[in-house]
């Protein structure tokens, strides 16, 4: 199930779309001081959640973009089943999100920058696209992919060069 940027323009263009609106709050959750990861969710053309990383602030470990997201829209739409949903998000969603994911029957997932250290969605563990679980998603990487990882790159070497 896993597809890759060779869609046709149209879908491509949307999901530049989406993405740089996960961008957009990606920068938000950097300006806060958190990792920068934004998130949305879309159904029939229209976002039902958005949430960026949120976990120091919130002090909560779960408090990441994808989470917050979903959250968002599971009680906008007051339920926890979403499917024929579509998620954006900035970096590849780590494992604890992708078990989110799952769970919540997300129809597809769509992903900036990889994580070669976590990632849930085939560049570590293949949970999204697992045969072993009952829901598989599909997933579309490297949308907006060098501005997605720029952000983290830079972030990350800030903050090595910035320490408190």
């Amino acid at each position: 199930m896993l597809k890759n940027k060779t869609m046709d323009d149209e879908q491509l263009s949307i999901d530049e779309l989406w993405m740089q609106k996960a961008l957009t709050l990606a920068r938000q959750a950097e300006a806060l001081g958190e990792v920068p990861v934004g998130a949305v969710l879309v159904f029939e053309k229209e976002c039902i959640g958005e949430g960026w990383n949120q976990p120091i602030a919130a002090r909560d470990p779960t408090g990441h973009a994808e989470i917050v997201a979903l959250r968002h829209a599971a009680r906008k739409i007051d339920n926890y089943h979403l499917p024929d949903a579509t998620l954006y998000v900035t970096l590849e969603p780590c494992p604890m999100c992708a078990g989110a994911i799952i769970h919540a029957r997300i129809q597809r997932v769509v992903f900036g920058a990889l994580d070669p250290k976590s990632g849930a969605g085939g560049s570590v563990f293949n949970i999204l696209d697992s045969h072993q679980l009952n829901h598989r998603v599909m997933i579309t990487r490297g949308i907006l992919q060098n501005e997605c990882s720029s952000l983290l790159q830079a972030f990350f070497k800030d903050r090595r060069t910035n320490k408190p």
